[in-house]
């Protein structure tokens, strides 16, 4: 048996444990505000606080009014990590353009001890999930050979769109770290909406850097996974909104922003 084989019964087995001792909680929700095609257009303008935003979930991914950094909520803790790689503490008064949040209570979990990168860990996980048609919030905490981020600077007027933020941003590599990944599993048909398959944010053990996860090899982990049959979405109210174009599909920007 393959070593990914070997991995896969083992987390077949213990997840298929875990939902048979533990009712999956069908009322969990996925709050969002705005829409990932509005981010890509350039609608950079916050309108919901982050004093409202939490109230909708203490787990989750996002950014800032101005596109200033990139945004990670975890155990009802909010950190911008800006475009020094740094983590700041988030004011109830800051705002959000874009944000994924939830109440996360997690209906499986395993623990890894072998190797696996980036593609891996996600393939792991479609493989022992019950179906791609639901939301899952899923939290990564472990040992990281590598992990690699970024962050975007704060945007000025008139704002670009986001492909062309990301061809100046900043990356960061983190070797031998301890930490934290935050993020999501969205369905395909949710695409333009939402980002379509994996989205996760980096946090190290200490709270003092991290980013949007572009890549990654983790060593030693516990995956957690809240199964989410529900979302609400809170769209932006701005003029500038209200006169997007979001007619367009902007797929091939998403993949090159996000992947």
């Amino acid at each position: 048996m393959s070593r990914i084989n070997s991995i896969l019964f083992l987390v077949l087995v213990i997840v298929s444990t875990s939902c048979q001792n533990n009712d999956i909680q069908e009322n969990d929700a996925i709050f969002q505000t705005s829409t990932f095609d509005a981010l890509l257009a350039g609608n950079y303008e916050g309108t919901m606080s982050f004093k409202e935003l939490s109230k909708n979930g203490g787990f989750g991914i996002g950014t800032f009014n101005q596109l200033d950094g990139e945004m990670l909520a975890l155990d009802g803790n909010f950190y911008q990590i800006k475009a020094d790689g740094m983590a700041y503490p988030v004011s109830s008064e800051m705002k959000t353009p874009f944000a994924v949040v939830t109440h996360f209570v997690a209906d499986a979990s395993f623990t890894l001890t072998n190797e696996l990168d980036f593609n891996q860990l996600n393939n792991l996980i479609d493989s022992i999930i019950p179906t791609k048609n639901i939301f899952y919030a899923i939290q990564v905490e472990g040992k990281f050979k590598q992990a690699i981020t970024r962050s975007v600077p704060k945007q000025s007027k008139p704002y670009p769109p986001l492909v062309e933020v990301v061809k100046e941003q900043p990356t960061f590599e983190f070797i031998s770290e301890t930490g934290t990944m935050v993020g999501f599993r969205v369905p395909d048909y949710f695409g333009g909406v939402n980002v379509p398959a994996y989205h996760y944010h980096f946090i190290n053990q200490d709270k003092s850097r991290g980013g949007h996860l572009l890549n990654c090899i983790i060593t030693e982990a516990t995956i957690s996974i809240d199964f989410i049959h529900e979302t609400q979405i809170s769209l932006n109210n701005s003029s500038s909104f209200y006169h997007l174009n979001l007619d367009k599909t902007r797929f091939e920007e998403m993949e090159k922003v996000e992947r």
